[in-house]
């Protein structure tokens, strides 16, 4: 009877590491083809990243030619109809604190 045990407790080791064989296989392919997803999307969220950066330059130049003190002055005087203040019409207020 011991004999039957000792062979079985043998056998069921070799048929447990005879199965754990294909999971493992299974389970490496599951973890490569989740690898190669995240891949894919890293990626892609490169290239959206290129694209907002691009993006962001332009608005930036954008920005720069808009608050330009030239263009600001020019819309003032000729759209606005604005004009540089003389120093007669300069009031200055003075607050004193406590």
């Amino acid at each position: 009877m011991k004999q039957k045990k000792t062979g079985f407790a043998k056998n069921l080791g070799i048929y447990l590491l005879t199965l754990s064989i294909p999971c493992f296989l299974v389970l490496g392919m599951a973890q490569s083809r989740q690898y190669m997803n995240i891949e894919k999307e890293v990626a892609e969220l490169e290239i959206v990243q290129k694209d907002l950066i691009e993006k962001n330059k332009a608005l930036v130049t954008d920005i720069s030619v808009l608050s330009s003190s030239e263009r600001i002055e020019k819309i003032a005087v000729e759209e606005l109809g604005m004009r540089k203040a003389t120093s007669d019409e300069i009031v200055r207020v003075s607050i004193k604190g406590k």
